[in-house]
């Protein structure tokens, strides 16, 4: 067995623990199809130190939710169990490497838990049912034609998920889970030295295979046809093609092949751009598109990958104009101003990465040696990575990245998969115009790509500067409030959690709100045509070239109450980041050709959206919700689009953005106050303002009255899923809205405990509660799971069940410490992130709380009892008035 170990105290008292086993799917025999999956269930099911779910139930205690932090996956090739445990306790630590030891050898299979267990499974299996899965099944075999790929799905069939003898899986562990074929990995705020010792220690006593099964590799044959798969299903939601241009597996052992990497990503990476141009065209040849280079689902195939979403009317033109952006690569190659300026985005990213070196989360360096183990992928880190790209980055010449064409994109290995909506006016190419595409496109007018290098400079005249007029200091929270010149009001916290990350968000009072219902669709989209359409005279794509080598974000957003811009940047970009900033402000621009863009884009992905059972109950929940209001969310129609003026969407965006008066901004993260003020008084203080101060309006729709009850029929699919949902009008009161949020996560693990564990008739169930006193005052409450059909009032009923007897006889004192200790836990690690206090910052501020409140989290944890819950859940719901919708299939 191998080990890997690293200190990293990011985040602090913490380690992520991985056991990694180099078997999945693929090493199933016929007999145990979904097993090596199944397997994976059954950790969490018995050992021979924890019973049944007795793991669980430990990791609950100390913190560790399941599911979202304790989690494994089971691949074709792999499994990989996830620990994230805390290591300020021996005891937690001795007990988080037991688990990890007792997964790869003392798994029990008690017959009992196994039977139980398959329902969990087969409610997985059944999840992901849909228009996809039964395409996917019929081109996965064309992809891997004549390979063990094209068969062993991770998730097996449901026949045999239904009946497979227990010996069968108990014979997969014993054959597969082994010394030879397992790695532990523990990164986190830890010992080395000790970590080793223990390590040692638990894992050292498994006794190595007895005449061991070889672990083979499975092979895709080559081929010299081009195999092509074109198919239709009612409920696919896009048109989709994909181009796979097989290629096996380079060694990546010398810092050359390293080298070749960086050229692999630059020719990727701008034939990327190119794609994303085509996108933005008023009337773009697909909606999505990108490629890659690199593993496919098998480990021992490589490929060149192509991917759109197209147009569903012109699925062959979304294919040719595809292959056209390839074949003008082919014969024109790129610019030297394209690699100029990827040069500069890869460098950039690079440097950020050597910035962060010592703050990196430990779950990244998790996940760089797992791929080690499995795929021999090197780990130099990242210093030796960003001294090489320093070094040889501009050392690339075109030639090079354009040779990458020929050897990659050739006719041997080709496969192209179409996948679109079975339905009127939607016309799939044949095989042999797929073909067709392909084989003329080589004597077809191709012209080379146009570039246009618009330097490096964003504002051409900086703005007259306002000044600072009043500061103030709260030391308990480290937070400096400044008043600017123009009523606009700052609050900055520097920190050290990141070298290289400045946060900033921002808030205004009004948002759509203020716009009437029959501009509300262009009001409500104004702030996407801004940021699509670019600033100033720089169109978006443009926009993009000028910010070449720089890492920063800026995005104005318009919502329901409030309106702003938000983003991120680094400390030595910080100037362009206040430069765009300001500019999102002074400088909106108004392009038709996105705005037209933006909805021939969203026409296409909307047009068959509601064939999806899933999609069409989101639309439903949403719509019954809000009574059928258009400010209620759902998908919108075409119809809905078709309001969209744009002359009134930037209208609304300047009237939002015009005044600062009542703008309150907020950054976080690597600065010094005194450094950024010159910044905040160049281009925060300038911003126009003349006193004006805005409300936002109760425009809000209310839900329908409960008790309601909506089935709907959709989908071919035996599967349901269910919604129970309570909206209470009383006054809003903080500390009952944690007592009702803190309820609604003991009510997830009952419900976990009693419909997955006990009855087996879910995979996921999940309860939340949500308070809000703006626009009004009310208290939600919802649980949602799915199901089979034929379980759902089984369910339902024993959902109401458990609520009534929580209501009745309070919250116990093992389930209060689990929530608890996972509160706690959670903050800990909160108090240490940029982007949790910028938002946090802002929710008081906008709220009037005292914001030392935030510092408070821990206190109001400790006094938290089982009788706050218990109160909380009679006094917001009604388990005799609730709105339940329900999806159920066709019948």
């Amino acid at each position: 067995m191998k080990y890997y170990i690293r200190h990293n105290d990011r985040p602090e008292d913490r380690v992520e623990l991985r056991l990694v086993v180099n078997a999945g799917s693929i090493l199933e025999d016929p007999s145990q199809l979904g097993l090596a999956h199944f397997t994976e269930h059954m950790a969490f099911n018995g050992t021979k130190n924890f019973k049944k779910n007795e793991i669980v139930n430990y990791l609950q205690s100390i913190g560790v939710q399941f599911g979202a932090d304790l989690n494994a996956y089971t691949s074709f090739d792999e499994t990989v169990y996830i620990l994230p445990i805390p290591t300020d306790d021996e005891k937690i630590v001795n007990q988080g490497l037991q688990i990890l030891e007792d997964w790869a050898h003392n798994l029990t299979f008690e017959g009992e838990e196994i039977d139980k267990e398959r329902g969990v499974v087969i409610e997985e299996w059944r999840l992901g049912q849909s228009g996809e899965r039964r395409m996917l099944d019929k081109y996965l075999p064309v992809i891997y034609k004549d390979s063990r790929y094209a068969e062993r799905l991770p998730i097996g069939t449901k026949e045999n998920l239904e009946t497979f003898p227990h010996e069968a899986i108990k014979r997969f562990y014993n054959d597969w889970y082994r010394p030879d074929l397992m790695a532990v990995v523990a990164v986190g705020d830890i010992d080395v030295a000790v970590m080793e010792a223990k390590i040692q220690k638990y894992f050292g006593r498994i006794p190595a295979a007895k005449s061991p099964k070889k672990r083979e590799e499975f092979k895709v044959p080559d081929h010299s046809d081009t195999y092509v798969s074109v198919l239709a299903d009612k409920e696919a939601t896009f048109a989709q093609v994909r181009l796979y241009f097989k290629t096996d597996p380079e060694e990546e052992t010398k810092a050359s092949d390293y080298r070749d990497f960086l050229v692999e990503r630059a020719f990727t990476g701008m034939l990327n751009k190119r794609l994303q141009e085509l996108t933005r065209e008023a009337e773009p040849p697909f909606v999505y598109a990108s490629t890659s280079h690199g593993g496919t689902w098998a480990r021992t195939k490589d490929a060149f990958q192509a991917f759109a979403v197209a147009n569903e009317k012109d699925i062959k033109g979304g294919l040719q104009a595809m292959i056209t952006e390839l074949e003008r690569v082919r014969r024109h190659g790129f610019t030297p101003g394209e690699l100029k300026r990827y040069k500069l985005d890869l460098l950039k990213s690079y440097e950020v990465a050597y910035n962060e070196r010592d703050k990196s989360e430990s779950e990244n360096y998790v996940d760089e040696y797992v791929n080690n183990f499995l795929e021999k992928e090197p780990i130099p880190g990242i210093e030796w990575e960003y001294n090489f790209a320093k070094e040889y980055v501009e050392g690339i010449g075109l030639d090079e990245v354009n040779a990458l064409i020929e050897k990659w994109i050739t006719k041997d290995n080709r496969v192209v998969v179409i996948t679109a909506p079975d339905k009127e006016g939607v016309v799939l190419p044949t095989e042999d115009e797929v073909k067709g595409v392909l084989n003329r496109i080589r004597i077809l007018k191709v012209d080379p790509y146009e570039d246009e290098d618009f330097g490096e400079i964003l504002m051409t005249t900086l703005p007259k500067p306002g000044s600072i007029v009043s500061e103030k200091k709260n030391e308990a929270l480290g937070v400096t409030e400044l008043d600017l010149s123009n009523g606009v009001k700052v609050f900055l916290k520097p920190t050290d959690f990141k070298n290289d990350e400045i946060v900033m968000t921002t808030w205004s009072p009004g948002g759509h709100s203020l716009a009437s219902d029959a501009d509300y669709q262009s009001a409500s989209n104004a702030a996407s045509l801004v940021d699509q359409g670019g600033i100033a005279d720089y169109d978006i794509t443009t926009l993009q070239k000028v910010l070449a080598g720089k890492s920063l974000g800026v995005t104005p957003f318009i919502r329901e109450l409030s309106e702003g811009v938000q983003g991120s940047t680094t400390p030595a970009d910080m100037e362009t980041f206040f430069q765009l900033t300001n500019m999102y402000f002074t400088a909106p621009r108004k392009d038709e050709k996105a705005f037209q863009s933006f909805i021939t884009k969203n026409k296409s992905i909307l047009s068959n959206v509601m064939a999806n059972p899933q999609y069409y109950f989101v639309d439903l929940v949403q719509r019954t919700l809000s009574n059928n209001s258009i400010r209620g969310g759902g998908f919108p129609t075409e119809a809905d689009l078709d309001q969209i003026d744009l002359d009134k969407a930037f209208a609304f965006y300047q009237d939002r953005f015009s005044d600062v008066s009542d703008f309150t901004f907020f950054f976080v993260g690597a600065f010094k106050v005194d450094e950024i003020k010159p910044m905040l008084e160049q281009y925060i203080a300038s911003l126009p303002a003349s006193g004006r101060k805005d409300e936002w309006k109760d425009v809000s729709p209310r839900p329908p009255k409960a008790p309601l009850e909506k089935i709907v029929k959709k989908g071919v699919d035996q599967k349901s899923q269910v919604i129970m949902y309570w909206d209470t009008e009383q006054p809003f009161d903080r500390k009952q809205a944690y007592y009702l949020s803190s309820f609604g996560e003991v009510m997830t693990i009952k419900l976990v405990e009693l419909l997955r564990e006990e009855k087996g008739g879910v995979y996921g169930v999940g309860a939340n509660a949500n308070a809000e006193n703006m626009p009004y005052d009310h208290y939600t409450f919802q649980v949602s799971f799915p199901c089979g059909p034929e379980n759902v009032d089984e369910l339902v009923k024993a959902t109401l069940d458990e609520l009534k007897k929580l209501q009745k006889e309070g919250v116990g004192a093992e389930d209060l410490k689990k929530i608890k200790e996972g509160q706690r836990r959670e903050i800990e690690v909160n108090l240490k992130n940029n982007n949790f206090w910028a938002s946090t910052l802002r929710t008081y501020y906008y709220q009037g709380w005292d914001p030392e409140g935030i510092l408070k989290a821990k206190e109001r944890i400790e006094s938290l009892t089982s009788k706050d819950m218990q109160e909380a859940a009679k006094k917001y719901i009604d388990p005799e008035k609730f709105i339940k919708l329900v999806l159920m299939p066709e019948e």
